[in-house]
Formats: structure tokens, sequence, C-alpha cells
């Protein structure tokens, strides 16, 4: 792998991991500070909040609970957290060779790739959730486990004038965007035909045409906004090209916000001219999956797949440097072994329910092979996300094993527990 270019992938909606940073920001690291710092003056002069003071709380919020009451900041706080993965791993001389951008993702690229400064991609972030706010109709996404053909086939035997196809993701994964109604309705009729569904993490129906207002708006703002040339080539799954130093900047994230995103189409693209190196910079692993299951043979690593110190970046760096690494996926450095303990071992702490609920969707999301910010407390497992009981046994079975749980009580019936929500409400409680 080593002197390989490098592709840098920068996430958009569903990044969002609760406290991924909050060991770093607690610890002053550096680069998060000073990131937070930007993002938090950005923030403040809007809106006399702060971004840090809620995602570095403890318990740090859900996707789901800032998703309905924090949407600004769950932006910037995806944003943020791209621009440190970015930094961290480049002052670990890992700089991406080529940036891709999800969404919302493109703003971190540009900021990544010199175009912007990390002060003013977020004051940009900013301008983007005040003209969505002010002009973006009420709407969603939902995820599909199908194909784009499917997913079209979809919304033309619905005929809801609201519903679009938004984004391409990969052979199995689509995104719909549109109005509530026809969602649920898109929803119902997809899991009628055995295509699995489920609600994104996102505050607003992005890349919809009715967002064109907005994105007009917008592209009067960003304008204003000093621009540098590239540093590094950034790739956009919308335009299905890489940015020039002569585009109009300003019209193009404009119009990002009403149209479609290609990225299926983009990493066969990729693919072709020979990338086989990836990393997502960000919280999570919504492009990294998309990546793996799209290019088999391609070597992808996320960055902050889970909390953990900053220090894991290390094996990271290594790993996309060529250096063998003791870890098959997401690899992180090697802990020495503890030494033998001199009293009987205790059993491990309870997690409390935001960690177990956390794990839970980590979980579902591995074994479903879908995106994890589909995965909320509230889905219903077997309508909402095609689970049989079978399957749901088998789930359980593994749930236990994992938080170490006592047996069941004659009578259980772990069905009942249909919803990720209700088992970790029944771990939380079955682990004092």
């Amino acid at each position: 792998m080593c002197g390989e270019p490098i592709v840098g992938l920068c996430p958009g909606q569903g990044a969002y991991r609760p406290g991924v940073l909050s060991q770093a920001w607690a610890g002053g690291d550096e680069v998060v500070r000073e990131v937070f710092a930007a993002v938090d003056e950005a923030h403040r002069a809007r809106t006399g909040r702060t971004v840090s003071a809620l995602v570095f709380a403890d318990p740090a919020p859900s996707l789901e609970d800032l998703v309905a009451h924090h949407a600004d900041e769950l932006q910037l706080t995806i944003y943020a957290t791209a621009v440190v993965a970015h930094r961290a791993l480049a002052a670990r001389g890992a700089t991406p060779d080529l940036l891709l951008g999800h969404s919302l993702g493109e703003i971190s690229a540009l900021v990544a790739a010199g175009v912007f400064s990390v002060a003013d991609g977020a004051a940009i972030v900013c301008d983007r959730n005040e003209v969505l706010r002010a002009h973006a109709p009420e709407g969603g996404m939902l995820a599909l486990r199908c194909g784009r053909d499917r997913a079209e086939l979809l919304v033309t035997l619905l005929a809801a004038p609201g519903l679009v196809l938004a984004v391409d993701n990969a052979e199995e994964q689509s995104v719909l965007s549109g109005p509530a109604e026809d969602l649920a309705a898109a929803a119902e009729v997809a899991r009628a035909l055995g295509i699995a569904a489920g609600p994104l993490g996102s505050p607003y129906g992005f890349h919809h045409p009715a967002l064109v207002p907005a994105g007009r708006e917008l592209t009067r703002r960003v304008a204003g906004y000093r621009r540098h040339p590239f540093a590094v080539p950034v790739h956009s799954p919308i335009l299905g090209r890489r940015y020039r130093d002569g585009d109009d900047l300003a019209a193009l994230l404009g119009l990002q916000l009403s149209q479609p995103v290609g990225f299926r189409e983009t990493l066969a693209r990729l693919s072709a001219d020979g990338a086989r190196v990836f990393v997502e910079l960000g919280a999570g692993e919504v492009l990294t999956k998309l990546v793996r299951g799209a290019l088999p043979l391609a070597s992808v690593v996320p960055t902050f797949a889970a909390p953990g110190p900053m220090s894991d970046l290390d094996a990271v760096a290594a790993h996309l440097a060529g250096v063998p690494v003791p870890r098959a996926e997401a690899p992180r450095p090697v802990v020495p072994a503890a030494p033998e303990p001199t009293a009987a071992p205790t059993a491990a702490p309870a997690p409390d329910r935001t960690a177990a609920l956390a794990r839970l969707r980590e979980l579902y999301a591995d074994t479903l092979e879908y995106p994890v910010e589909v995965l909320t407390e509230d889905a219903s497992l077997e309508a909402d996300l095609g689970v049989d009981s079978l399957r749901q046994t088998e789930l359980m079975t593994r749930i236990r094993t994992l938080f170490d749980l006592p047996a069941p009580p004659p009578g259980f019936r772990g069905t009942e527990l249909d919803t990720l929500g209700k088992i970790a409400d029944y771990i939380t409680a079955a682990r004092p």
C-alpha cells in the first residue's frame, strides 16, 4: 500500500457518534480544541450558543436528539469532526491525495483542500443552516436497501410528485427525499415489496428540487467568502467530476442542496482510475461500509469508528502508509496486556442506556448491512427493517453474550423487544 494515493472521504448526514471526540476534548487535544473553537465562534455569532457545550456534555446527545432539537449543531459537528480527522492524520504524515465529500461533506472537503479556512467553512455551514431553516419545506430522507433502478421504479409506482431519488449510494442502497407523508407511503410500499426501508438521521429533505430557493440564497452568501487555490483535488459526486480553480464555487455549493448525489458512480470512476486506498474522515463508518461493499479489493479504514483517544490515529496513519497493523479493520494501537490480577476479577460495569443503544445500532448495522443512522431506537425491527423472528432470536443470543446478561426469566419472549430502544431498556434493567 505504501506509495499508493489515498482518497479521503468526508461524510455527510448520519456521520455522528455520541462522545466520539469527548476524550480528546477533555484532554485538551490541540487539533480538536482549535477546530471546535472556530466552529463555536461562528455559531455563537449567529445564535449565542456553542456547539462544544452540547456535543461534549456528559452524556453526549444522541443522533436522534440532535436531529429533532439541534439540527444546526448536528451539521456543525459533522463538519468539525471531518476537519479534525483530516488535520490529525496530516500531522501524522497521512495526508490524502484526493478528497471526496458526500453531501454536507463537500464543505469539509473544500476546507481540507485549503480552498476555505476552517473558520470560513464553519461560517458557510452556519449560512447553510440559516437558509435551510428559512426556505426548506418540511421533509426528510428515507434509506432503501435496493439499487437505483428499483428505487426509481418505486417512485414511479407511487406517483407522488414530491418524492425524488436523492442519493445513489450503492448497488443495494438508495435514498429518497421528500415530504414526510410521501416517505411514509414509500416505506410502506417498499416493505410490501420486500425492500428494507428506514428513515435517515437528517433534519431536511436534502438533494430535492424544493431546495432551489435555499440554494440561491446560499450562493449569494458564499460569494462573499475568500477562496484559495486547491492544494489537493476534490472530486464531487454531485458534479460527477473534480472541482476546478475556475469554478464558481458559490453557485455549485448552492446547487448542491437540490441536486442528487451519485456516490456509486463516483466510486466506480475512482476505481477505474486506480484508487485503492480510502480513509473516512469523520465519525462512524457510513462511507467506509459503502466503499467496502462496492470495492471489495480496496483498503478502507475509518478514523473515528467509535469513541477513543486521538492516539488511535497513529495506527490508522501507519495502516495508510503500508505498515502492518495487527487489526483487520479500523486498526487501533496494540494495548499491552495488563498484569495478572491478584484478586478475583469482577464483572464489567454495566453500560448506560446511551452506550448500550450505540453498541446495539452498530451490531444491527453490521448484521443487516445497513447504514447505522437508519437504526433509530423507535424503528420496528420487523416492519421497518425486515428482521424476522428467527434472526431476532439469533441476535438476542449475541446480545446476551456481548453485554454479559443473565439468563432470561421463564416466559421471556425476545420478540416482544421489537425496537432497539426496548432492547436497550432491557439491557440496562438486566445489568443494574
